[in-house]
């Protein structure tokens, strides 16, 4: 019997920019118009019950678009880059089979890099090394493996957010087993690689606007019930993962529940943080020379976006 699967690499169209700056409504508004299907690039929208702080789309318009690698797994549960790749790399040949567009929307750009260019996995895991660098972020904060890392690898240190521990440690565990910087080592085993016929449409906007959506959106997520959400997710069945406790909006409202802080203090750090997280994200995409930036101001409309690319691009997205 013969198979009607396509066997050719399907093409995705990858549509980035930093965090809060209309990304997912561009997708939308794409995948509308050409019956396509969209892929979450987000390392914290995996994780079910973290809804507001990570601005996930409605229920309502997920039934309007299908959209994949949303609600993957319980925050209780750390998830990595490898189990990434194997579902999107499974949910892409299943919209291939569907003969439906491709369209990749997210702000975590490892799991862009990964998709495009593969995984580099290097040295295998040293306990030891990890559970001496733990011990430090317990007792010293996570800053002080990021001001090392920033020592040995400060590229690294760039692209890292401080108070992502879990990739510190990594690429701290990867200098000292190698005596190479995880930087290096990427660069020279991903040079040139693409795994898959890509497109990359970037968004970007001049950074006080930027700025501007940053504080309008954390008091949106304030309003919708962010503070309810993390409380309910610390009394729910056993401890958050580290990556979820550590995700920006989740990590200053549990010091706060924590009592560490205000409110008000938690409020300024998640805009300090988004902040920092989107300079992080534009030091990455300078990485993807391939991308096509298109300049949002105040008076951009999506519908004005689409209709530019699709009169551009329309072909790739015709299946």
């Amino acid at each position: 019997m013969t198979s009607n699967k396509n066997t050719t690499p399907p093409t995705l169209t990858f549509i980035i920019g930093c965090t809060g700056c209309g990304k997912g409504s561009l997708a939308r508004e794409l995948a509308r118009r050409t019956d396509g299907e969209i892929v979450s690039i987000d390392s914290m929208k995996v994780y079910r019950g973290m809804d507001i702080g990570t601005a996930k789309p409605s229920q309502e318009l997920r039934q309007e678009t299908p959209h994949h690698l949303i609600d993957v797994v319980n925050p209780q549960e750390e998830f990595s880059v490898a189990q990434y790749i194997t579902l999107a790399e499974q949910a892409a040949r299943d919209i291939q089979n569907r003969n439906r567009p491709i369209f990749f929307v997210g702000g975590t750009p490892l799991y862009l890099k990964a998709m495009i260019e593969g995984l580099f996995d290097g040295p295998g895991a040293d306990e030891k090394i990890r559970a001496r660098l733990r011990e430090i972020v317990d007792s010293q904060g996570s800053a002080e493996i990021h001001r090392q890392l920033a020592e040995v690898d400060p590229q690294s240190a760039l692209r890292i957010h401080p108070n992502d521990s879990r990739r510190v440690i990594r690429a701290l565990e990867v200098h000292e087993l190698t005596g190479s910087t995880i930087t290096a080592l990427q660069t020279q085993w991903d040079r040139d690689r693409t795994k898959y016929p890509c497109v990359l449409i970037g968004l970007r906007r001049e950074r006080e606007d930027q700025n501007h959506r940053t504080n309008q959106r954390v008091q949106r997520m304030l309003n919708e019930g962010l503070l309810d959400e993390v409380r309910s997710l610390l009394d729910s069945a056993g401890p958050l993962s580290t990556s979820a406790r550590q995700a920006v909006g989740y990590a200053e409202m549990i010091r706060h529940l924590e009592g560490q802080i205000t409110l008000e203090e938690a409020t300024e750090l998640i805009k300090i943080n988004t902040r920092q997280l989107a300079k992080s994200q534009r030091t990455w995409f300078k990485r993807f020379l391939q991308t096509e930036w298109t300049d949002l101001t105040t008076l951009s409309k999506v519908e004005d976006i689409a209709d530019d690319l699709i009169s551009r691009r329309g072909s790739v997205w015709s299946v």
